[in-house]
């Protein structure tokens, strides 16, 4: 019972192995950016890059003022957008193939599988943390510019709660993920597509319609939308998250958490048969 449906019961069991969860996290980092000349640095590389490739799209390329609508520097609000976008699409692309990349230790040693999905969340919450620090940098340079002007605000301190629902969210996917592709090895390529699609109808690099059409009622179901939009609120706006939207995305993260735990762990002894 309390391996198929107890949840306090698998976070127990979880905690005698974290000396495994910690040690399989450490080794994702390091075979991350092993003989990689930037090393870490690509954690900061790549949401810096994309930020200015979206940046010079909108802003340069072609006229997006009508439809970006932003009361701050493009380049802040699409960093803010991309760095938590960045760590839950690199969570998911490692969760997604993390038990069959680790075939040897499913079939052969018993421990949560847990560990497997969680410490690629946990890697890449790594890169999210160091990607973070370069937005302070970013905040002092548009406001010692005079582009745009900065106040500190109470609302920082709800940025532990932001990061807590998304990484909930993030690992009840994840574990849907990992077991999905290891009974179905397509999943792991449909997952490549989508997750791309998924970016831009996250609110990342641009803001969702407020038109009351069908598109928007549909982009404003995705719970990382209410999610993006509250970083910005709490980081660049000073203000506190709307109840409403924050709630129903605490409340998504919430089920599928325990849905993807419940059903990982119902799942997890046909893992070894199935791999």
């Amino acid at each position: 019972m309390v391996r198929a449906l107890g949840i306090s019961g698998s976070l127990t069991e979880l905690l005698r192995y974290r000396s495994l969860l910690v040690s399989l996290t450490w080794r994702d980092i390091r075979v991350r950016y092993k003989q990689s000349v930037l090393g870490v640095g690509w954690a900061v590389l790549l949401p810096l890059s994309m930020m200015l490739v979206f940046t010079f799209v909108f802003t340069r390329a072609i006229d997006a003022s009508s439809v970006l609508n932003v009361r701050m520097p493009y380049a802040l609000y699409a960093y803010i957008g991309i760095v938590p976008w960045t760590f839950f699409a690199v969570s998911l692309s490692g969760c997604v193939n993390s038990l069959v990349a680790n075939r040897n230790l499913v079939t052969k040693v018993y421990f949560p599988r847990e560990v497997f999905p969680l410490s690629c969340i946990a890697s890449s919450f790594a890169d999210f943390a160091i990607a973070m620090t370069v937005l302070v940098g970013l905040v002092a340079y548009f406001h010692l510019s005079g582009k745009w002007a900065f106040t500190p605000h109470w609302t920082l301190a709800f940025i532990p709660v932001l990061v807590t629902v998304q990484i909930a969210l993030t690992i009840g996917i994840g574990m849907l993920l990992a077991m999905a592709n290891l009974f179905y090895r397509d999943v792991r390529q449909v997952f490549s597509v989508l997750i791309q699609l998924w970016m831009f109808v996250s609110a990342v690099v641009v803001p969702v319609p407020q038109d009351g059409s069908l598109l928007a009622r549909i982009i404003s179901v995705n719970p990382l939308v209410p999610l993006i939009g509250a970083y910005r609120d709490c980081v660049i706006y000073g203000r506190w998250p709307q109840a409403g939207p924050m709630l129903y995305a605490t409340v998504v993260a919430v089920i599928v958490l325990i849905g993807g735990w419940v059903c990982f762990r119902r799942a997890s002894f046909k893992f070894a048969e199935s791999i």
